[in-house]
């Protein structure tokens, strides 16, 4: 399939319709502002807190579009689903709500609280080794010998509309402040969150910029976006951003970011680290690191912010015990 595609899969519309399909199940995360961050960053900054979202982070939104999408016929086969936990926990809430069983496929290392949140939903959870095993090999296994339908975590134009959602009440809050934003950052693993909010930001607000926050050495959305086409980042090792380790953009969300968004900023382990801590202390916010990475950059002044109206999505709250104690002693 060739590296851009001709027609964007979703837009504004598809926005609207998963907005509706959501909204009795998902929460409407609210804008937050804080006169202590404005002031430190000088600029208006609002927060959008998806750890506020069921399940703990944005990847609800999709999940539940996504499977409500599922002809009635077909959901007797369950999902499958492959995550570091976020998508699973997502995927997983979806199922229970909707009465379909799911497995997903987590690697063995991701954090206990996304496996066991994840199981709590009812979900069966398989493991396996990232570093020896392809998981999304071993998911269409599964599906194929079940009859189950496979969610994939970004690369669905049902996905990424559902996601798309956030976006949507970002413009619709700014709007409702009669503010502009001026600049909209958030998280990328494979795409889909960005794709969505900047297609329903972009569609109100067409002069915003919108740019994606990855951490250092796994930006390879920054990479892409430089090169014109999708680029592997070859980080080795592990980031304290786990939800965030996607070798490469997705080929459906980067057929949109490539054209919406304006740039990438990156933010290390360290400054992640700093950043919930500053969430925790000053804003009484538990994000995780991954969500967190569009804070660590305005604080470590990577973003043009001085003066502007400027929104970041925190993508979630799923953070193990013992790492948010570290991060924040």
């Amino acid at each position: 399939m060739p590296e851009t595609i001709s027609n964007p899969p979703i837009g504004a519309a598809d926005i609207e319709a998963a907005a509706k399909v959501v909204a009795p199940f998902a929460v409407r995360t609210p804008l937050l502002s804080f006169p202590v961050l404005n002031e430190r960053v000088g600029a208006k900054v609002f927060l959008k807190p998806e750890m506020l979202q069921r399940t703990g982070s944005f990847k609800f939104r999709g999940a539940f579009n996504k499977l409500a999408s599922i002809p009635h016929d077909r959901r007797v086969g369950g999902v499958v689903a492959f995550s570091s936990g976020n998508h699973a926990q997502g995927v997983a809430a979806a199922a229970q709500i909707l009465g379909m069983q799911a497995t997903i496929v987590m690697p063995a290392d991701s954090p206990v609280t996304k496996r066991e949140r994840t199981k709590g939903y009812g979900a069966e959870v398989v493991l396996y080794d990232r570093d020896r095993e392809d998981r999304e090999a071993i998911a269409n296994g599964i599906a194929q010998k079940r009859g189950a339908t496979l969610v994939r975590p970004y690369d669905d134009p049902f996905v990424i509309a559902g996601q798309g959602t956030a976006g949507r009440e970002i413009a619709e809050d700014m709007a409702a402040l009669g503010l502009v934003p001026d600049i909209v950052v958030a998280p990328a693993s494979g795409g889909g969150l960005i794709a969505g909010v900047a297609t329903a930001v972009k569609a109100k607000f067409p002069q915003a910029q919108v740019i994606v926050a990855e951490p250092k050495d796994y930006d390879d959305h920054g990479l892409s976006l430089r090169a014109g086409h999708r680029e592997a980042h070859h980080a080795a090792g592990r980031t304290i951003c786990d939800a965030l380790m996607a070798a490469m953009p997705g080929e459906l969300t980067f057929s949109i970011n490539s054209k919406l968004l304006a740039s990438g900023v990156i933010a290390s382990d360290e400054e992640v680290g700093a950043a919930v801590a500053y969430a925790y202390r000053e804003l009484k916010l538990v994000v995780e690191p991954g969500g967190a990475v569009g804070l660590a950059a305005l604080l470590a002044g990577r973003i043009d912010a001085k003066g502007k109206n400027v929104v970041i999505v925190l993508s979630g709250g799923n953070v193990d015990a013992d790492l948010f104690a570290r991060l924040v002693a």
